[in-house]
């Protein structure tokens, strides 16, 4: 995600947004990008190379069962079905044996209606999705239209990228902007004649690459699921200009190589690892198409992106080790510094709760919370703070660090350590993680430590170990440990404090969904210059 300026504190932006608003109606733009080489297409993708950014198990719609004398006539949709309705993606689950007479007409009555530049039906997401809807399913309809049709459909997406290519730079939103790359190379590959659309393609696509990524290949916003995004695209690119037997820049292969091993790092068993804006992900079919196109990625990496993974056969710790990312790219971080989840056996033990991605929720940032993570709060505040942009967005207001980090590990005991100082400012406060792992005894010991720098402020903190759904979570009758019940394992928790015990919380492990869980809690107020909290997870 990008960064706006406010335009209301900028009159010199509100301006020329006004007159750039006022240009791209105007018959002088329309004129401009009307003008396109003659030709039909040089070259069509193979359908199946989409299958990499296309969820479509199945054709099986058929167009007959479309409304179509109707369905552009529709001006009440809300805003997420009419950019469904006017990228065409739905075309990739037409069944192929549908009438072709019909969805030529359909588009030519969208092409009627929307010839010219609107700024919904126009928007770059929403058109990148449609000229390679357009291109991808026309093996399907063009070739038996007649000479009008397919001049005025070539016409019409030429059209278009010569919009993408003047307002594609202007967007702020790199998702967008990668989508849209897709789309100008694959216009420069189909209509080899207009040279200039795969030449900026490649130029954006450079940038792209050398803007968003870490030396290591991995997002700035420590995404997780940007890593899957923008793998998909970089090889649906690969795909097309392996299949059109154009060469393939080594810039394109080696981010390939590089997101290819973050890709190994963070999804090499499933999606499920919850951080700073992932959620659980089916990456099944993902997977079977980088089978069939040969792509096989090999990490052997303990730490990236701010990430350190340890794991054995049946046990693994992941932890987040990373500092806050660039407040541009930081849409979809959440609050989780030295947060840790816990698998054994394939069961997730300790998780985070995850994240709910739509920004207009008011989840969305209680998800972003520290106390959405299994680590330390201090005071109910978070170690990061949020502000909402004008674009609707929470982007970071303040920065934070990870220091003295350890990692160690062997057959005998894995020990991974840091310190945090995302409550200095306003508190004073380091926090301090220490957790060791003794694979034998199939224990975690934990020490949590808040260090006050300053003068000591008498503020309450709570550590959480949030729990699956499926978890059952019971304080034995001494009061002295929590017993924790998997599918396959059982578990005991222990803590050197005398507060701590179960409480009801939420998890937003599936996108835009919630779910009651139960977290284990420790709580206590600060009244030295170090307070120490030890506790244990032990295999019973």
């Amino acid at each position: 995600m990008g960064y706006k300026e406010n335009s209301i504190t900028n009159p010199f932006l509100y301006i020329t947004k006004k007159i750039r608003k006022f240009y791209l109606t105007s018959s002088i733009y329309n004129t401009k990008i009307s003008k396109v080489f003659d030709g039909g297409f040089e070259y069509i993708p193979h359908l199946k190379i989409f299958d990499c950014i296309v969820k479509v198990k199945d054709r099986r719609n058929r167009i007959e069962d479309y409304d179509t004398e109707s369905i552009w006539e529709n001006q009440n949709l809300l805003e997420k079905d009419f950019k469904k309705l006017h990228s065409f993606f739905w075309l990739f689950t037409i069944d192929l044996k549908s009438s072709k007479k019909i969805t030529r007409s359909v588009i030519s009555n969208w092409t009627n209606l929307n010839q010219n530049y609107s700024s919904k039906s126009w928007e770059l997401d929403t058109l990148s999705k449609r000229i390679i809807s357009w291109i991808a399913n026309s093996n399907n309809f063009y070739h038996e239209g007649n000479e009008h049709f397919k001049m005025n459909f070539t016409k019409m997406i030429k059209k278009q990228l010569n919009h993408l290519t003047n307002e594609i730079e202007n967007t702020e939103f790199v998702n967008d902007k990668m989508i849209g790359c897709s789309a100008i190379i694959m216009g420069g590959l189909c209509f080899k004649q207009q040279l200039n659309y795969l030449n900026m393609g490649f130029q954006l696509l450079k940038k792209i690459i050398n803007t968003i990524f870490d030396n290591d290949g991995f997002p700035k916003s420590r995404n997780p699921r940007q890593v899957i995004f923008y793998l998909k695209y970089f090889i649906f690119i690969r795909e097309l200009l392996r299949d059109s037997n154009t060469d393939i820049p080594e810039y394109l292969n080696e981010i390939i190589f590089y997101l290819g091993q973050s890709f190994d790092f963070y999804f090499e068993d499933d999606g499920t690892f919850l951080f700073n804006g992932n959620h659980n992900l089916d990456i099944s079919e993902f997977k079977k198409y980088l089978k069939e196109y040969g792509y096989k990625f090999k990490n052997k990496l303990t730490s990236l992106g701010g990430y350190s993974i340890i794991k054995n056969k049946k046990d693994k710790i992941i932890v987040d080790f990373g500092a806050t990312p660039e407040k541009k790219y930081s849409a979809d971080y959440q609050s989780g510094a030295l947060s840790f989840e816990i698998f054994h056996d394939k069961e997730k033990l300790i998780t985070n709760c995850g994240y709910f991605q739509n920004y207009n929720h008011k989840l969305n940032i209680l998800s972003k919370s520290t106390a959405a993570h299994s680590t330390l709060s201090i005071d109910d505040r978070s170690s990061c703070k949020f502000k909402r942009d004008k674009l609707g967005y929470f982007a970071l207001e303040n920065c934070m660090k990870i220091s003295n980090k350890k990692i160690h590990y062997n057959d005998e005991i894995w020990e991974v350590q840091g310190i945090h100082d995302g409550y200095l400012k306003e508190y004073g406060i380091l926090h301090k993680r220490n957790i060791k792992f003794f694979p034998k005894e199939l224990k975690y010991a934990g020490e949590d430590i808040i260090i006050c720098r300053k003068n000591i402020r008498k503020v309450g903190f709570d550590i959480r170990f949030h729990l699956l759904p499926n978890t059952n979570a019971t304080k034995t009758q001494d009061k002295k440990s929590i017993l924790l019940q998997l599918k396959r394992s059982g578990w005991k928790f222990t803590c050197n404090r005398i507060n701590f015990g179960i409480e009801t919380g939420l998890y937003f492990g599936k996108k835009n969904v919630y779910t009651e869980n139960k977290n284990i809690y420790v709580n206590g107020e600060i009244t030295k210059e170090e307070e120490l909290i030890k506790w244990e997870i032990k295999k019973i």
